[in-house]
């Protein structure tokens, strides 16, 4: 439940700029951002969009251009000035963020610093402010603790809305985030009726994002951002435009650079003129972390950035809820189905008595497949265990087993040839021995 004593406010963090913070003298604020429309939300656009040229960003100290150290080394010293003026008044503040001091040592504190700066171009006052402000709201919001927070007033939206989920193949964390039931009236009201509601909401939102932080390293060299995955299928967008609003202006306020890539997936035609119309407006380096894929084609973008293990079912990949408990996912083979091409994967190898149990999906399924087990023995018939049959292109991975009760090898099969269209597909399997006494 909410701290009654710490009240959320609604209203844009941005709004806090003409608002006394908890720390001294603080300099000139940062101009307000333009109104945001629900396209502009999602994708994080403001008027502070970064000029400079795309490259990835590193936090090597030793790497940085010389204006760069310069600027992160007055950071620093204006952030001991400020702890040193309010200690000076006898009121203590503790300037840190994620468990890490900002004015320490600490390398932990130079990565935070600097997305502060390249949020604000590097101009170190407005990179002050802007860390100034979050602290006052991680502290209003008690932040630090919301991970702890019991909140299982929102647990139907677990792994449903907002879920942390697998990383990428460069091991980013991955959140996913699907609005689509909300164009159900009942549970928008349920969620956002009114706004003590939304406060709440937003409040099991940050938990989410503040779970996923933690799992990274803050560390030159290491994972230091999240991989941002969101399905636009059935999204109510008129009615979210409060909600998302206010997410994203919490997202860009307090959690700059957090974000190393954008994946917009079952894009609606609407939302692809809007993007195309927003384009030129944007900088190289922030359109580089965007990635538009229609519907349809969910499956075969997201393996361009993440392995079909660590895939939800759901977008064309092998992972369940259900199996996260067992810990690290089993890795997956990947191949291709051409258009016109039928694949027969064959598992050798099985003794008698063995159960074999795999896992199999192609994305944007489609195409019709079986399994069928040919014994080694001569004279032995062919065993299916799937007939052949159609799969449609909203199923699932298929999940299934098979005792054998004498040696030989599996066959599975996917046959594409009635379609065009080369698919994206995965399998894994495992194979265990009959236990003999």
């Amino acid at each position: 439940m909410m701290d009654n004593s710490s009240p959320t406010s609604l209203s844009s963090p941005l709004s806090l700029q003409n608002q006394k913070t908890p720390f001294q003298d603080p300099p000139q604020a940062s101009p307000k951002p333009y109104k945001k429309t629900l396209i502009s939300s999602l994708m994080g656009t403001t008027t502070n969009l970064r000029t400079s040229s795309f490259e990835e960003d590193n936090y090597f100290v030793t790497l940085l251009k010389s204006s760069e150290k310069k600027a992160l080394q007055e950071l620093k010293r204006k952030l001991i000035e400020t702890t040193t003026k309010t200690s000076s008044n006898g009121v203590e503040h503790e300037i840190s963020m994620w468990g890490v001091s900002l004015v320490s040592e600490d390398d932990r504190a130079d990565v935070i610093l600097l997305k502060f700066l390249r949020a604000r171009d590097f101009k170190v006052n407005e990179a002050l402010i802007m860390i100034l402000k979050c602290l006052t709201w991680r502290k209003e919001f008690c932040a630090d603790n919301i991970v702890d927070e019991d909140l299982s007033d929102f647990k139907e939206l677990e792994g449903v809305i907002a879920y942390m989920q697998g990383h990428d193949r460069e091991g980013h964390p991955v959140c996913y985030n699907a609005y689509g039931v909300f164009k159900d009236k009942d549970m928008y009201e349920r969620i956002f009726g009114d706004e003590e509601k939304l406060k709440k909401f937003l409040r099991w939102r940050i938990q989410v994002l503040e779970r996923g932080i933690k799992l990274l390293h803050f560390k030159a060299g290491g994972v230091n951002s999240l991989i941002q995955v969101t399905d636009l299928k059935d999204m109510p967008k008129r009615e979210l435009r409060v909600a998302s609003n206010h997410i994203l202006s919490l997202f860009q306020d307090n959690y700059p650079e957090m974000v190393a890539k954008k994946i917009f997936i079952n894009v609606p035609w609407y939302f692809s003129m809007l993007y195309s119309m927003f384009s030129p407006f944007l900088t190289q380096r922030t359109k580089s972390k965007f990635v538009i894929s229609k519907e349809g084609n969910a499956a075969e973008t997201l393996y361009k950035f993440i392995r079909p293990e660590d895939i939800p079912v759901q977008y064309g990949g092998l992972s369940r809820v259900s199996d996260l408990q067992n810990g690290p996912p089993k890795p997956a083979s990947e191949f291709t189905v051409k258009g016109g091409e039928k694949v027969n994967i064959q598992i050798e190898g099985i003794e008698g008595g063995a159960t074999i149990t795999w896992d199999i999906v192609v994305g944007g399924w489609d195409l019709e497949y079986s399994a069928e087990f040919v014994p080694n023995a001569e004279g032995s018939y062919t065993i299916a265990v799937e007939k052949p049959r159609k799969i449609g292109a909203s199923e699932e991975a298929i999940h299934n087993s098979f005792t054998s009760k004498g040696s030989g090898k599996m066959i599975l099969s996917v046959d594409n040839t009635s379609s065009r269209k080369k698919k994206v597909a995965a399998y894994r399997y495992v194979v265990r021995k009959c236990c003999t006494t």
